[in-house]
């Protein structure tokens, strides 16, 4: 379990081995708001294990105000998209060693108002919290297609879901949000609920090798049309390399 707080980790952690007593769940901290806390999750990581056989990239911020990372990219960007390319990229080759791999990367029907502001990717000139959460979590899912389509052959697949509305601490950001969540929390999900759609994507025998695929409620879904333009992810994949300082070559 990569984690930020690695306090609610090992609470986390402890409750899972109460339920299963044979559980092997273990803790490493990861912020993603931190390049540098990335890279030192994947030394430590490969040092430790020898085949990793699913990613599952769930960590997210919503409508924060705006404050930037550790390395200057605006929050819900660099926290949503930008951290969990560069851990994918950092981890692809042990994954592509242990194949068949899966990763899932987990996105939101927030997707569907979203757009790419490649003139103003980090919102530097002008910042809508909302516009910036529906702009990271699109890049999500131009993500997970391009990466797809990249991997094609390697028997590593990826897929993004949508897990649904759940009760959780995403909106503590937004007045309104937490407003509506509390009005209409008996039409939410519960977390387990909301887990459900990611385990059916990393465990699923069916699932194999479908690749490139957005999941909502254990099935396929839809993607907006700007989820679907090509040229838009393998834009946004080169100008996300370049903030990065990366270059993929595989």
């Amino acid at each position: 379990m990569a984690c930020r707080d690695v306090e609610k980790g090992e609470e986390a952690a402890a409750s899972i081995r109460r339920i299963y007593c044979k559980a092997n769940v273990e803790v490493r901290e990861l912020d993603l708001a931190d390049t540098s806390s990335i890279r030192a999750f994947v030394q430590r990581l490969l040092r430790e294990v020898d085949h990793l056989h699913i990613l599952i990239n769930n960590a997210g911020v919503m409508m924060c105000p705006y404050v930037k990372t550790n390395d200057g990219f605006e929050m819900q960007l660099g926290v949503n998209h930008l951290g969990p390319f560069l851990l994918t990229y950092l981890l692809i080759g042990l994954l592509k060693r242990s194949a068949p791999a899966r990763i899932v990367v987990v996105s939101s029907l927030a997707h569907n108002a979203g757009w790419i502001r490649f003139h103003d990717l980090l919102s530097q000139g002008s910042y809508n919290s909302g516009l910036a959460y529906c702009q990271s979590k699109l890049a999500n899912v131009l993500f997970a297609r391009e990466l797809a389509r990249r991997l094609k052959g390697s028997s590593v697949t990826v897929n993004s879901v949508h897990p649904g509305l759940v009760r959780s601490e995403l909106v503590r950001h937004s007045t309104i949000m937490s407003l509506l969540f509390s009005l209409f929390s008996l039409f939410l999900k519960s977390p387990r609920d909301g887990a459900q759609t990611s385990i059916y994507c990393a465990v699923a025998e069916e699932l194999h090798s479908l690749t490139g695929k957005h999941f909502s409620d254990c099935a396929p879904a839809s993607v907006a049309p700007q989820g679907r333009n090509e040229e838009t992810a393998r834009k946004l994949w080169d100008a996300s390399s370049e903030l990065l300082g990366i270059v993929w070559d595989h």
